[in-house]
C-alpha cells in the first residue's frame, strides 16, 4: 500500500514537470517514425518524459466512442453486418453522422425542458473519425464475440447482476430472483467495473488519464476513480498466488509502444458487461487464468492508437482483439463517481425480489 501512494506521488510530480515544459523531443533509440504532420508541415516526432521514455501522458476521454458498438450487430437473416469490414463507407458513415446528431439535440432539448429522459445520465457524442467503426471487436474478423465453452457456459450461468438476474417462474410469470449481495456484480456492490470492460466507453465517466514517473505508467479511470498502477522498470511478475480483481500489471516500451501485460486476476468479475454499447446480452465469465496484452501507441499530438488482446482459454472458443483510437482532450475534466448501489439499490432488489415472489398471483 506504501508504495501505492508513493508511486501516485511520483506520477503527480512527474505531470507537474512536464506541465513545466520538462518533456522534451531530444533524438534517442525510443524515437519512431513520423505518423502525423504539426500544423506547421513539418513531420510529427513522439516526445520523451525528462527520464527519456515515450510521452503518452495526457487526458484521453473516450467519448468519442459511444456510438461504435463493441461487437458488430447482425443483419435479420443473422449473419454480421458489415461481415469483415472494420470501416464503415461514406455512406453508412453519414447516416451515423445524422442518428447522432439526432441523439445530441434530444440531449439539448431534455435539458432545455427539464424532463429526465436522457437526463444527464448520457453524455453528448462527439462527431470524429472513431464513428467510422463497425466495432471495437477486430478480432474475430467479423467482429462478433467469441463463443462460449462448456466450461464457460456453466460460469455464465452461475452468474447474476441487476442487468441480467435469475428468474424463477411462479404462477405462470416470471420473477427476478435477488436474495444476496453476491447475486449482484461487482460493479452494481461499487467494487470495481474491472478489465477488461474499464476500458471500454459507457454513457457517462468515460475520463482516462495517463500520467509517467520514472518506472512507472499510471492509468487513472473516471468510473469508479480506480488508478492502474503499471511498472515498467523490469520488475518480476507477481506470484501466481496473488489475485487481484484488476489483475496485475507489467509494462515495457517497444520502441515507441508501451505494452502492458496483465495477469493474476481473480475470476470473480465479468469479460464484458451490459453497459458497454453493443456488448453480449449474456454473461461472459473470466478465469484466473485470463491474460490481457494492451498497446499504447501515439500517433501524434493528440491522437493514440490502443489495442487490447484478451485470452482465457478455459472459458473462450478463441482469444479477442479489440481497438480504437484516442483522442487527448487537455480540457476534459473528471467529476466524482458517486457510486451508491450497494447501500440502496442492492438493498432495494432484495427487498422487492422476495415481496414480488411472496405475493405472486395473489389479487392486489
Amino acid at each position: 500500500m506504501t508504495e501505492r501512494i508513493l508511486v501516485l506521488g511520483l506520477a503527480a510530480a512527474a505531470v507537474a514537470l512536464a506541465s513545466c515544459g520538462q518533456t522534451g523531443s531530444s533524438s534517442n533509440a525510443n524515437d519512431g517514425a513520423a505518423t502525423a504532420p504539426k500544423a506547421d508541415g513539418a513531420p510529427w516526432k513522439q516526445p520523451l518524459t525528462a527520464w527519456g521514455d515515450p510521452d503518452i501522458q495526457g487526458m484521453w476521454p473516450i467519448i468519442n466512442l459511444i456510438s461504435t458498438p463493441f461487437q458488430r450487430p447482425l443483419n435479420p437473416d443473422g449473419t454480421p453486418k458489415y461481415g469483415d469490414r472494420l470501416y464503415l463507407n461514406d455512406e453508412e458513415y453519414a447516416q451515423t453522422e445524422k442518428q447522432l446528431a439526432a441523439r445530441d439535440q434530444r440531449y439539448q432539448d431534455e435539458i432545455k425542458s427539464n424532463k429526465m429522459g436522457m437526463g444527464h445520465w448520457a453524455e453528448a457524442s462527439h462527431h470524429n473519425e472513431a464513428a467510422r467503426l463497425t466495432s471495437l471487436l477486430r478480432e474475430p474478423a467479423n467482429g462478433r464475440f467469441p463463443e462460449l465453452t462448456e466450461r464457460g457456459k456453466e460460469l455464465a450461468s452461475q452468474m447474476s447482476s441487476s442487468w441480467t438476474g435469475k428468474t424463477v417462474q411462479l404462477n405462470g410469470k416470471d420473477y427476478n430472483v435477488y436474495e444476496k449481495p453476491t447475486d449482484f456484480d461487482t460493479w452494481d456492490r461499487c467494487i470495481t467495473r474491472g478489465l477488461p470492460p474499464s476500458m471500454f466507453p459507457f454513457n457517462y465517466n468515460n475520463g482516462i488519464e495517463i500520467s509517467q514517473a520514472p518506472g512507472y505508467v499510471v492509468i487513472r479511470l473516471e468510473m469508479i476513480h480506480e488508478a492502474r498502477i503499471v511498472p515498467v522498470d523490469g520488475r518480476p511478475a507477481l506470484d501466481p498466488a496473488v489475485k487481484q480483481w484488476m489483475g496485475e500489471s507489467r509494462g515495457h516500451w517497444e520502441g515507441n509502444t508501451l505494452v502492458v501485460e496483465t495477469t493474476n486476476f481473480n475470476g470473480l468479475g465479468g469479460m464484458t458487461n451490459v453497459g458497454i454499447p453493443g456488448s453480449p446480452r449474456g454473461n461472459t465469465p473470466t478465469t484466473t487464468n485470463m491474460k490481457i496484452t494492451e498497446r499504447f501507441t501515439r500517433t501524434g499530438e493528440n491522437t493514440m492508437e490502443y489495442t487490447m488482446h484478451v485470452e482465457d482459454p478455459e472459458v473462450l472458443t478463441a482469444p479477442w482483439t479489440a481497438g480504437y483510437p484516442m483522442e487527448r482532450d487537455p480540457g476534459y475534466q473528471f467529476f466524482e463517481y458517486a457510486c451508491n448501489e450497494d447501500n440502496t439499490a442492492v438493498r432495494n432488489y432484495i427487498v422487492t425480489s422476495r415481496y414480488e415472489r411472496a405475493n405472486a398471483g395473489k389479487k392486489k
